[in-house]
């Protein structure tokens, strides 16, 4: 059974999640999105800030004991809202769909009502990218192998 503490606090997590991904709704639309959007719309500081105000939710869940494989998973998704949510236009549509602070939140709540089952599925998905960025960091290591037999090959022709 939880405290009235950690009641209070996710349902404060959950109106600042809502309030950042989906407070607005789109008329005509079955969509809706957050002051996320609306505050990523700023150049070069819009999503710098709008991903320090995500980390709240992090450390909240941080101070509840969430174990650090869950948090790695939660930064994860603030970190692809901040990449995508950077690129002009098509990361401000992006905001629509991702919605990291909603997803972080359900995450926590997840944990906190079955702890044991959220801790290994969030395992997996460290396993998972770190065997993905591993893929990549291969792959991009064989291309520059092959550019750089490709300039041997043409400097010796």
């Amino acid at each position: 059974m939880r405290n009235a503490g950690e009641s209070k606090t996710r349902k404060k997590l959950e109106r600042l999640a809502w309030f950042l991904d989906s407070s607005i709704k789109v008329p005509g639309f079955n969509a809706r999105f957050g002051l996320d959007g609306i505050i990523g719309l700023i150049p070069g500081v819009g999503d710098a800030l709008t991903a320090l105000i995500s980390s709240v939710v992090i450390s909240e869940a941080a101070r509840m004991g969430a174990p650090k494989v869950l948090l790695l998973k939660m930064a994860f998704n603030v970190l692809v809202d901040t990449i995508f949510g950077a690129i002009p236009l098509v990361g401000d549509l992006f905001d629509f769909a991702w919605k990291a602070n909603q997803r972080n939140v359900k995450l926590l709540n997840r944990y906190l009502d079955s702890p044991r089952e959220t801790e290994t599925t969030s395992r997996l998905f460290v396993w998972g990218l770190g065997a993905g960025l591993l893929g990549v960091a291969v792959l991009i290591g064989y291309l520059v192998v092959l550019l750089f037999q490709a300039l041997f090959n043409l400097a010796g022709a």
